[in-house]
């Protein structure tokens, strides 16, 4: 009898900033999947991967305990449960595979407009809500600060006008939240984005070249975000200049034109955006025939 396939799981988040990036980048990856309406498992049609929507702040337990080979979650999240699990003397509860081009925002301080309160080094003594009180506290332990650290679940950004804290440690993405709520951003203690975790537990021999696709297809999709494909048309004398107005470029590729002795194609990736003002440099060093083409995935 013929063993089912091993399937590979990865745990993203159900709901919050970080959902439609992560399936939009599955999706980028090659996979195609079957979910009904109020479904949280994803079933993969075409690769043996299934995804789990969980709440983040699971993602690494369910990483950690190799219920799922494979999470999705910001770094806030993550140095959240890493020092936990250090607490209990857990210093590898999971492998942090590599941090993706998406949910970007940061951890700081944040202050009443009309607090006395400007910077940490003057919180001895006072109070901070945050929903990350052990990265808050590692943090004034490691600058030999005392205050006082209240958790808050929600709502971080009213614990001042409720009376609670003196100041907030909160992401902050725009900073409106914080302007509307009266409070002037201060020191930023952590930059987080989303970050790609694979268990600690040796993967099964019958998942890993899977899991090892699936990675690799990850990274060459954030590889070429933003990159740009580019052609045209150029005099030898003008290849060095050419490169140097390219931003991020790799070696070019030069090919020879039929009936053009003096004349070169020339093709290059750009690893950086490529303005308007760049192409017009571009055609004043001689280039012509500009083409400019957005790279969905590439593989090194």
């Amino acid at each position: 009898m013929t063993q089912p396939q091993a399937r590979i799981k990865i745990a993203i988040q159900k709901s919050g900033r970080l959902t439609e990036h992560c399936l939009e980048l599955l999706q980028q990856c090659g996979l195609k999947y079957s979910r009904g309406r109020d479904q949280l498992i994803g079933f993969g049609e075409n690769m043996p991967v299934d995804f789990l929507l969980v709440r983040d702040d699971d993602i690494p337990g369910l990483v950690r305990d190799d219920v799922c080979d494979l999470g999705i979650v910001g770094l806030n999240v993550l140095e959240e449960k890493r020092l936990g699990y250090a607490a209990e003397g857990i210093n590898e509860p999971f492998q942090v595979l590599q941090k993706l081009d998406y949910g970007h925002c940061r951890l700081a301080f944040a202050y009443p407009e009309e607090s006395p309160l400007e910077k940490a080094a003057e919180l001895d003594g006072q109070t901070i809500a945050t929903s990350y009180p052990k990265i808050v506290g590692d943090y004034l332990q490691q600058n030999g600060l005392n205050a006082q650290v209240v958790e808050f679940s929600g709502a971080v950004e009213i614990a001042p006008s409720l009376g609670r804290a003196e100041l907030i440690c909160d992401l902050v993405s725009t900073g409106a939240t914080l302007a509307a709520n009266r409070l002037v951003e201060g020191e930023t203690i952590l930059d987080s984005v989303a970050c790609l975790i694979q268990t600690p537990v040796a993967i099964p021999a019958e998942k890993t070249e899977w899991v090892n696709r699936l990675v690799e297809r990850i990274a060459g999709v954030q590889q070429v975000r933003g990159c740009k494909y580019i052609m045209m048309h150029a005099p030898r004398s003008a290849l060095h200049a050419i490169t140097e107005l390219l931003p991020g470029a790799e070696s070019p590729t030069v090919l020879p034109l039929e009936d053009a002795d003096d004349k070169v194609a020339v093709h290059v990736v750009c690893r950086e955006n490529v303005f308007w003002e760049t192409l017009e440099s571009l055609k004043k060093a001689g280039a012509s025939s500009v083409l400019v083409i957005p790279i969905e995935k590439m593989l090194a």
